[in-house]
């Protein structure tokens, strides 16, 4: 089966994506190693899941498409493909997403390559580079938002490969210059345009910049000088943050390319829901239930906040619907000293089974007050529905 991903899907390079799906689960029930007989059907059924991987991502597909499939893969092993959210997030940076640090890989370059004589990579040659900005998203409770804390999550990144130390070869392969830009680590061509002559630089596709081809490639990344890891991190998580905000690890990225720096990692915040708070900006928002007694009467009530309890007067004659603030009750501000405020709606809670005394009591006090009771109906029932 071809490397292609669209031969792989057997479809065209125009194919839509309900095609591209269609034709992924014709192959996907063909190749599933549970139910194909083929020697090398699991091979077979994870290229078919990565080629529609690939092909119904717009940002994947535009970049695999621009790139080629030989270029998409480096890049990709080198952690500059993203997709989805992560792309379109890093959209200022570079318009293809995921491509970020200096826009290392994008198919823009092979425009400015083109006309202006490298644009980027071209002119850096062997020059150190920085490594791709790598994005991530934990997942907070609203009380490890409230109190910060130190987060621990686990991420998949390229880091540089241990046997070779990024090198991509034995550190005993034989070493000679390259010789299809006689180690420049770049090849220039001019050529004559109806504009004139165009002058074109670039990264010498068969030494990858580096002016010299070795003996033997590293058995574990192929020459690549990267591997895919599992790594453990903590960070940091300032009380008060709030849902979508991002940090930032710097030097957790991707690693860079001729000695350079790693690129940094970017750390998407979600906070999840909570049963007894809404969140506005610092703001908490709570309804809390009294019964009927308590707002005809009054009474103080225990009201929740984040961490603990604190207490409430609700007036004599309070009405359900009815909104209360409790100041600096609510969420850190972020970086900065005190918190918003808690604001508690009171909802009246009727009750739905009453004891006989307990009917006497309220017919009673409907009477008192000139009520017109229907016995059949009850009164708790007439209260219910006039709120």
């Amino acid at each position: 089966m071809s490397e292609d991903f669209y031969e792989v899907l057997d479809v065209s390079r125009d194919a839509s994506e309900d095609e591209i799906k269609r034709a992924y689960r014709k192959k996907a029930a063909q190749y599933h190693p549970d139910v194909s007989d083929e020697p090398d059907a699991e091979e077979k059924f994870k290229k078919v899941k990565k080629a529609k991987e690939v092909l119904t991502d717009d940002e994947k597909r535009q970049m695999y498409d621009q790139l080629g499939h030989e270029r998409f893969q480096q890049a990709e092993k080198r952690g500059g493909v993203s997709g989805g959210d992560s792309g379109r997030r890093s959209s200022q940076q570079n318009p293809f997403g995921g491509m970020g640090g200096g826009g290392q890989g994008s198919p823009f370059n092979d425009i400015f390559e083109q006309f202006f004589g490298g644009g980027g990579r071209g002119q850096q040659g062997n020059q150190p580079r920085q490594g791709q900005n790598l994005r991530t998203r934990v997942e907070l409770s609203l009380e490890e938002a409230y109190e910060g804390s130190e987060k621990q999550f686990t991420i998949n990144r390229p880091e540089t490969c241990p046997e070779c130390r990024g090198r991509g070869h034995p550190s005993d392969a034989n070493v000679r210059t390259c010789p299809e830009c006689n180690g420049q680590g770049q090849k220039t061509t001019v050529r004559n345009t109806a504009l004139g002559r165009v002058q074109q630089t670039q990264t010498c596709r068969r030494c990858e910049g580096s002016g010299d081809i070795f003996s033997q490639q590293c058995r574990v990344c192929n020459g690549d000088g990267v591997t895919q890891q599992e790594a453990t991190l903590s960070v940091d998580i300032p009380a008060g943050i709030r849902d979508g905000q991002s940090l930032r690890m710097e030097s957790e990225g991707a690693p860079g390319e001729n000695r350079g720096p790693n690129g940094d990692l970017l750390i998407d915040v979600s906070i999840q829901d909570h049963d007894e708070f809404e969140r506005d900006g610092d703001d908490l928002y709570h309804r809390h239930p009294v019964s009927f007694p308590e707002v005809v009467l009054g009474a103080t009530v225990s009201v929740p906040t984040v961490t603990s309890e604190t207490e409430l007067d609700v007036p004599a004659g309070t009405q359900s619907g009815e909104q209360f603030r409790i100041r600096n009750e609510g969420m850190p501000h972020l970086r900065s000293r005190g918190h918003g405020d808690l604001y508690v709606q009171i909802q009246v809670v009727t009750p739905e089974n009453l004891t006989a005394e307990q009917r006497q009591a309220i017919e009673s006090f409907a009477a008192a007050g000139g009520e017109d009771i229907d016995i059949s109906k009850g009164f708790f029932e007439k209260i219910k529905n006039s709120f």
